[in-house]
């Protein structure tokens, strides 16, 4: 098992499947799709937690989500 202990919200594999480079069935991109956003819901969370507990890490979350607009 790949240890994606630093990854972002994305695994290697879910990145490959959304850029196209995966041969993979329209269902299966279609679930990928899905667990993602599942994922870009959850975070919402996090960034409560830091934004009231680690001020100088909500604003690198801030930073690094805005500047890759």
């Amino acid at each position: 098992m790949v240890d994606d202990q630093y990854r972002g919200i994305l695994t290697d594999r879910e990145r490959e499947i959304i850029k196209g480079e995966a041969d993979v069935s329209d269902n299966y991109r279609y679930r990928v799709v899905s667990r993602v956003r599942t994922k870009i819901e959850n975070v919402s969370e996090d960034v409560e937690i830091l934004a009231e507990n680690r001020e100088d890490l909500f604003e690198d979350l801030q930073e690094a989500v805005c500047e890759n607009k």
